[in-house]
């Protein structure tokens, strides 16, 4: 399995937009979905520091989700755009691959 995990900081005040655009219906998992390859992405928020979340995209492997994005770069291209309005930062933490299942 591999795992890609992302950090961001959300603009103060779009916090709803935020979850509901990378949360479990939002504009990532609908793309996503489209590949039977991904199996889920799970949102996170900080405890500590407001405004702050990990996605965590979750996929069988990492060629697999390395041709997803080949294909559908436009659509990723389109979606991570919206993404900007909403956030400060936006920072790729790792891929990551299962050591063991």
């Amino acid at each position: 399995m591999f795992v890609a995990l992302w950090e961001y900081e959300v603009k103060p005040g779009g916090e709803e937009r935020f979850e509901n655009a990378y949360g479990p219906d939002g504009d990532w998992v609908q793309l996503f979905r489209k590949d039977s390859h991904y199996y889920e992405t799970r949102l996170v928020r900080d405890a500590f520091r407001r405004g702050v979340y990990l996605t965590m995209d979750f996929w069988e492997s990492r060629g697999a989700y390395e041709e997803f994005m080949a294909v559908h770069r436009a659509e990723y291209e389109a979606i991570d755009a919206r993404g900007e309005e909403l956030t400060v930062e936006e920072r790729r933490i790792g891929w990551f691959e299962m050591v063991a299942e």
